[in-house]
C-alpha cells in the first residue's frame, strides 16, 4: 500500500518536539506509537524505527516516531525514561492529529522505550496496546545473576578466550576481580532493605513498578524477546522468578514471541523483518 512519511513538529511543556509520521493512503483505525529508547532518538540503531514504521505504514498501519525532550532535534533537556509521561501524552495527541480517522493507538517501545509506559502515573485511555520488545528492568542485582548465568557459561565455549589462555594473553586478575564483583552484587538482596527513615519512601524497584503499571494496562500486549540478548535475559529470569509477573505474562491478552539468536536491536534484517511481521499481524488480529 502506498504511504506518505509526514515531518511532524509539535509541543510540549513549551519546547518543540520532532517526528515523523508514515500515513498510508488509507489507514487502518489503529496506530502505532514508536516510543525511542535512550539514548537514541528516531531514526534508530541501524535505522530500525525508520525501517519498523514503513513496514507497517505499507501494511496499511499508520506509524509515527519521535524525539522525546532532550533527545534527537526535540529541544528541552535530557531526562530520564520513566519521566516521559508529558512528551508520550503529546505525541499521542499530535497522531491523532495527523490521522483524523484513527480511533486508538498502540505503543511499540525497545528497552528502556518498552519500560517507559508501564512507568507512567497512567495511559491515555485511547492506548489500547503495547508492544514491548527486549524490556530493560535493570538493577545491579539482576544483571549480575543474568551475567553469570547466561554470559559466563557461554564464554567457557568461546574459542576466543581458550586463544588467549593458551597464549598468555589472557587477564586473570582482571577476570577474577570482575567474576568476584558479580557474585557479591548477584547474591546481594535486589530489594530495598526495610528503614525508618526517608529510604523507606523511595520508589520500588524498576521491575516492581514496571510489573505494577501492567497490571493495571487493560489493554493487549505483545512481548518479543531476543534469545541472544542479555537485556531480555535478565527479563526472563527475573520474571520467571516473580509470581506476580508469571500471573501477568500468563494472562490471555498476553502475546509472547522468541526470536532465536537475535541480538538486542534485531540487527539483521531477517529479524528485524520479523519483528515488524508480528507486530502487524497483531496489531491487525483484534
Amino acid at each position: 500500500m502506498r504511504f506518505e512519511d509526514k515531518a511532524l513538529a509539535f509541543t510540549c511543556a513549551g519546547d518543540r518536539l520532532y517526528g515523523v509520521a508514515s500515513v498510508p493512503a488509507t489507514p487502518a483505525p489503529r496506530g502505532v506509537l514508536i516510543v525511542v529508547g535512550g539514548p537514541q532518538y528516531r531514526a534508530g540503531s541501524h535505522r530500525q524505527f525508520v525501517l519498523l514504521a514503513r513496514q507497517l505504514a505499507a501494511a496499511g498501519v499508520p506509524a509515527m516516531r519521535f524525539d522525546y525532550r532532550g533527545m534527537g532535534d526535540s529541544e528541552g533537556e535530557p531526562r530520564d525514561f520513566t519521566d516521559i509521561g508529558e512528551d508520550l501524552q503529546a505525541a499521542i495527541d499530535q497522531f491523532f492529529v495527523v490521522v483524523p480517522g484513527m480511533t486508538e493507538v498502540v505503543l511499540w517501545g525497545l528497552c528502556d522505550g518498552a519500560s517507559a509506559p508501564l512507568c507512567q502515573a497512567g495511559l491515555d485511555p485511547r492506548v489500547t496496546g503495547l508492544v514491548l520488545l527486549n524490556p530493560w528492568v535493570r538493577t545491579d542485582h539482576g544483571i549480575a545473576k543474568t551475567t553469570l548465568k547466561h554470559y559466563y557459561r557461554a564464554r567457557l565455549l568461546d574459542a576466543e578466550l581458550w586463544r588467549k589462555i593458551l597464549q598468555g594473553q589472557f587477564d586473570y586478575a582482571g577476570a577474577v576481580k570482575s567474576f568476584a564483583a558479580l557474585v557479591a552484587a548477584a547474591f546481594r538482596s535486589g530489594r530495598p532493605r526495610p528503614a525508618a527513615t526517608a529510604a523507606a519512601a523511595a520508589p520500588l524497584p524498576l521491575p516492581e513498578r514496571m510489573g505494577a503499571g501492567l497490571a493495571a494496562f487493560r489493554g493487549k500486549v505483545l512481548l518479543i524477546l531476543s534469545a541472544a540478548d542479555l537485556t531480555a535475559q535478565e527479563f526472563s529470569d527475573m520474571a520467571a522468578a516473580s509470581p506476580s509477573w508469571r500471573k501477568l505474562l500468563a494472562s490471555p491478552r498476553v502475546t509472547r514471541h522468541a526470536l532465536p539468536g537475535a541480538d538486542h536491536t534485531c540487527s539483521r534484517r531477517a529479524w528485524r523483518d520479523q519483528v515488524g511481521l508480528w507486530t502487524c499481524d497483531w496489531v491487525r488480529s483484534w
